[in-house]
């Protein structure tokens, strides 16, 4: 498995974001049965990964809620955003095209898919 880049969350820390971001903030139960079946993890590795999470500045816990509330510090957006521009500048030397052209020539398109980007274009270049 590859190192996270400084700062960022990784792969467990990304899957427990996910869940947060689609349940909301969350006790560590709820977090940890999403864990469980997709993952197998026990309760004790869950109630560590939101522990480090915490220390990283991740997630916040409302202490005054009984249980304890997780909820993730950073939208889905923003936390998307400064990793792929983490990436864009660290693995492609800051060139956004470089990023694009990669990841439409590496799989193959739908249509659909084209659509969007030719309208994401579109829009880019009007004034």
């Amino acid at each position: 498995m590859t190192r996270p880049i400084p700062g960022q969350p990784t792969e467990v820390e990304l899957q427990i974001l996910r869940i947060l971001w689609e349940l909301g903030p969350s006790p560590v139960r709820e977090v940890h049965k999403r864990l469980e079946a997709e993952k197998g993890t026990n309760y004790s590795t869950t109630v560590k990964m939101l522990s480090v999470m915490l220390e990283k500045g991740l997630v916040k816990r409302d202490e005054e809620a009984s249980p304890h509330i997780y909820r993730a510090v950073a939208s889905r957006e923003k936390t998307s955003k400064r990793m792929l521009t983490d990436l864009v500048e660290k693995v492609y030397a800051g060139s956004t095209m470089s990023l694009v052209l990669q990841a439409l020539s590496s799989t193959k398109a739908t249509r659909e898919e084209l659509d969007e980007v030719r309208k994401l274009l579109d829009q880019l270049e009007r004034p």
